[in-house]
């Protein structure tokens, strides 16, 4: 199975736990990192999810993935907050975010720079106009490594 596919199906099995649990679910990512795969579900609510919101989602969710067993590798299961500096990669992350701070890194530099900040105003499933210096610059999606929300101190 593929890691999107994985992803997908995780997805579609924490729906009813995130509903039963009173959170949303941010976001699903299955990756390998140092050799180890691992399988990390974000969830949210307003006013943000504590350790014990996340440990009983994870007891749920590690019940209904073993109940399944649709994944033939070995990997850990994290259950967490998508944090403050959360990365925006799906549409609704970045409708959640319009008129939030961001910053993001290009993976080419545009005019010898690579990384920017600025407000988000808009987005399409090509591009995003982000708010710098007063001034609405356009993105390709495709040319954003990483983008997230900037943290104000």
């Amino acid at each position: 199975m593929k890691k999107n596919e994985i992803e997908k199906k995780t997805e579609e099995l924490l729906v009813p736990i995130a509903e039963a649990n009173g959170v949303t679910i941010y976001d699903v990512e299955y990756v390998k990192e140092a050799g180890e795969w691992y399988l990390r579900a974000y969830i949210d609510r307003e006013g943000g999810v504590d350790i014990n919101k996340c440990v009983d989602v994870s007891h749920a969710l590690s019940d209904a993935l073993d109940a399944d067993d649709f994944i033939e590798d070995a990997y850990t299961l994290e259950v967490s907050s998508p944090g403050l500096g959360r990365q925006l990669k799906k549409d609704r992350h970045f409708a959640n975010s319009i008129g939030q701070n961001v910053e993001f890194k290009l993976f080419k530099a545009r005019d010898g720079v690579k990384e920017f900040a600025g407000t988000l105003k808009s987005f399409d499933s090509d591009s995003v106009t982000v708010t710098i210096n007063d001034k609405d610059e356009n993105f390709l999606r495709k040319e954003i490594s990483v983008i997230k929300l900037a943290l104000d101190f």
